[in-house]
């Protein structure tokens, strides 16, 4: 067999795999200060915003609205103007931005979804059928203790002495797009905190990983044509591939890394500098625990703990933006055993706009892997 191998650098702007990503010009990586208006031509009006911003504004806007690209842009060419929704978008930010201003100290108190709430237009009216909204669960009288909710969770998984059992795993899996019919087969390989996931589309492949320090993407595509020699004779499979290393902004990073270290089932003290218990909270109808977790940053992410299960069903990262928080949920759902340890065997990732579904298929625990295999 032989290979053909040519390597580019691209940098993405959201946590999406190649089918819906943005792509920066040229293929260059963002330099550390550098602005939307330094970076594109044709920005009026988010010309100071850092340039990693971008990809996550316009995925904001999209689902702060219900609306694709093509709303305000003509095409690919999202540099160029014509549509008069692209214009009113202009003036719209300029509202958003003058009213957090005036009235909050420049906080991003005010958005697009602010108005909008998933719908092209605004309401102007009140909605005289609203769908009634459940209010926050009684509160217990005693505040639970957080060492008691994650005893309670790691006894859900299997308990202390099974979750200790199990080095490693490999997956199989099949990632399910929203349309619920689109679905690309995963192989999902996990040792200790680090992991790799490699998605196939057709002959076209993503992988993601965590080596224990860093996190890394890359795309590959394959073309394979059959080699001849000069009489003829079939000598070989060529396979020429294009490698696109996807260079990861640190949000980004920092969610392939948080869940490589979910998925090896630790103490989430390891994980978390501090863990606080907020309130008493209700998802799909059942009451849960709220539970803050903060990073060595600084930042923080939500968790929520089923109260009945102790299972976690819920987490939630947030990245600031200039139009407000740019959220990443991954809810955790159909827990199974899976040689004595439960694992999560649906899992539905979201961003603004953008979600899609992993249904774990098969495990295999304690199988020999080459630490190698999780380095890019």
């Amino acid at each position: 067999m032989f290979f053909n191998i040519k390597i580019k650098i691209v940098a993405v702007f959201t946590f999406v795999t190649f089918t819906a990503l943005f792509f920066a010009q040229n293929g260059s990586t963002q330099t550390k200060g550098e602005t939307a208006g330094q970076k594109f031509k044709n920005i009026k009006v988010l010309t100071n915003m850092p340039v990693d911003q971008m990809g996550k504004v316009m995925n904001l806007v999209s689902a702060s609205l219900g609306v694709n690209c093509n709303f305000c842009h003509i095409g690919d060419d999202f540099e160029k103007d014509g549509k008069k929704e692209k214009d009113a978008a202009r003036e719209m930010m300029k509202m958003t931005f003058e009213l957090n201003k005036t009235h909050f100290e420049g906080r991003p108190e005010i958005s697009c979804n602010t108005c909008h709430s998933g719908h092209e237009h605004p309401m102007s009216v009140p909605n005289l059928s609203p769908k009634i909204e459940e209010g926050r669960p009684k509160q217990p009288d005693k505040k639970p203790a957080v060492d008691a909710i994650l005893a309670k969770y790691r006894a859900a998984l299997g308990g202390e002495a099974k979750l200790d059992r199990v080095t490693s795993r490999t997956i199989k899996a099949n990632r399910i797009e929203p349309d619920g019919k689109t679905i690309e087969p995963e192989e999902i390989w996990q040792k200790a905190n680090k992991l790799l996931v490699k998605t196939t589309y057709g002959k076209y492949f993503v992988a993601e990983g965590f080596d224990g320090k860093q996190a890394w993407k890359t795309g590959i595509s394959e073309k394979s044509s059959v080699k001849t020699d000069e009489t003829r004779h079939t000598t070989g499979l060529f396979i020429d591939s294009e490698i696109t290393v996807i260079a990861l902004k640190s949000d980004e990073a920092e969610q392939i890394k948080r869940e490589a270290e979910i998925f090896a089932n630790p103490d989430l003290k390891i994980i978390y500098t501090k863990l606080d218990f907020r309130f008493v909270d209700k998802i799909d109808g059942k009451e849960v625990y709220l539970v803050t977790g903060t990073m060595v940053d600084g930042s923080r992410e939500r968790l929520y703990f089923d109260i009945v299960t102790g299972f976690l069903i819920r987490r939630v990262a947030s990245t600031p933006t200039i139009l407000g928080n740019f959220q990443y949920q991954v809810d955790y759902s159909d827990y199974k055993d899976f040689g004595g340890v439960k694992l999560p065997a649906t899992i539905r990732f979201a961003v603004p706009n953008i979600n899609w579904t992993r249904k774990i298929l098969d495990v295999k625990n304690n199988v020999n892997i080459d630490d190698a295999q999780f380095m890019r």
